[in-house]
């Protein structure tokens, strides 16, 4: 197998497309504008629930930012939304790169964009099986497939990709950006990349834990068989 090998990058690059969904709704109504306002031009592709949010932040001005990750893909949501961004024309804008003229072909010939950063945050597993009486089959429906999906590929290309999955560097974020005309350092890149693959790994070990401590016979007595 041949590996992609990266010798040239730019320290700082331009956010221009965001692909936003998240769980956790905490602190949109401020960092959304804040990236607007920061990123003259950015188009924020969306789903579900955020888009719904996002949409409401941003009121008139949603229709020349906001895109429908399903209008931008030509793909369906798949019903109650199991599938959303599992899409090729997303994953070659988080994983492509700038200076791969390949990349780029398959850019032009798909016409995709690069998506420059991410902002996810996961199902919420841990908090769902803290609660007394959950039942296997609640856990199950709380795992998530593509928002890992999505933080693993944004946080891999760190080197072109910002992957936030933090309520809380929301604010940092926006003043960077503010502070340096819309754009976003490799060294902030480097650090959010760290924590986005700490989030992944305790998501996937509270799910491991989880099934690990259910007996057959719990899972067996959840559904009715035929």
């Amino acid at each position: 197998m041949s590996l992609n090998i990266v010798s040239e990058i730019d320290n700082r690059i331009k956010i221009k497309n965001v692909l936003m969904s998240v769980s956790d709704k905490t602190g949109l109504e401020t960092f959304v504008p804040a990236l607007v306002k920061a990123c003259p031009g950015v188009k924020i592709y969306s789903t579900g629930g955020t888009y719904t949010k996002v949409k409401e932040i941003l009121g008139a001005d949603a229709d020349k930012t906001l895109v429908a990750v399903s209008d931008y893909t030509g793909q369906p949501e798949m019903q109650g939304g199991l599938v959303k961004t599992l899409d090729f024309k997303i994953y070659l804008g988080l994983l492509s790169e700038t200076y791969n003229p390949a990349h780029q072909a398959d850019h032009a010939r798909l016409n995709a964009l690069p998506i420059d950063m991410v902002v996810v945050n996961l199902y919420p597993f841990k908090e769902t099986v803290a609660k007394e009486g959950v039942t296997p089959e609640m856990a199950r429906t709380n795992i998530d497939i593509g928002g890992p999906c999505m933080v693993r590929a944004s946080a891999k290309n760190y080197l072109r990709v910002c992957s936030v999955t933090d309520p809380l560097d929301y604010a940092n974020l926006a003043n960077e950006l503010a502070d340096h005309d819309g754009t976003i350092g490799l060294d902030t890149r480097f650090k959010l990349m760290k924590k986005a693959f700490t989030h992944t790994a305790e998501y996937d070990t509270a799910i491991s834990k989880f099934f690990t401590t259910r007996t057959w016979e719990e899972v067996n007595a959840t559904y009715r068989q035929h």
